[in-house]
């Protein structure tokens, strides 16, 4: 993955911030910012601005469903991709229907994860940057 820009990180698990932190700055990712919380992580996206936000879904307190309908209420063109251990065909469509760019089981291969974020980072890229048509 040749992603340059910033990441936040949010899970309430410390142990899975570590593992997808990881995972990403052994792929280069240059500025990864972390929350444990939702409302850490609206906090975090106020101040820092990321290119790509990372949600947990099943946190305490503002879940990463309500995290994710405030943030997309703040910025409507943030990406966010949900992480989470569940897969319930309802959860997926409820976080699509409110704009998630995507959706990745924690269980999933670490390969795996990568190539989905890459995959969800060139979409969003080309739609936010169209090819100019040819003359």
């Amino acid at each position: 993955m040749n992603f340059t820009g910033t990441i936040l990180l949010v899970d309430d698990e410390p142990h899975i911030r570590q593992f997808i932190g990881h995972l990403l700055r052994r792929t280069g990712t240059p500025l990864l910012f972390e929350a444990g919380s939702g409302e850490e992580a609206l906090e975090m996206h106020q101040r820092e601005r990321p290119d790509l936000i990372l949600l947990d879904i099943n946190m305490p307190g503002l879940t990463g469903i309500e995290t994710l309908g405030q943030l997309r209420a703040a910025e409507p063109e943030c990406i966010v991709v949900m992480l989470s251990s569940l897969a319930s065909r309802q959860m997926v469509e409820e976080a699509l229907a409110l704009g998630a760019a995507g959706y990745i089981r924690k269980d999933t291969p670490k390969d795996e994860i990568l190539a989905t974020l890459t995959e969800i980072i060139a979409r969003c890229c080309e739609a936010a940057n169209p090819a100019e048509p040819a003359p």
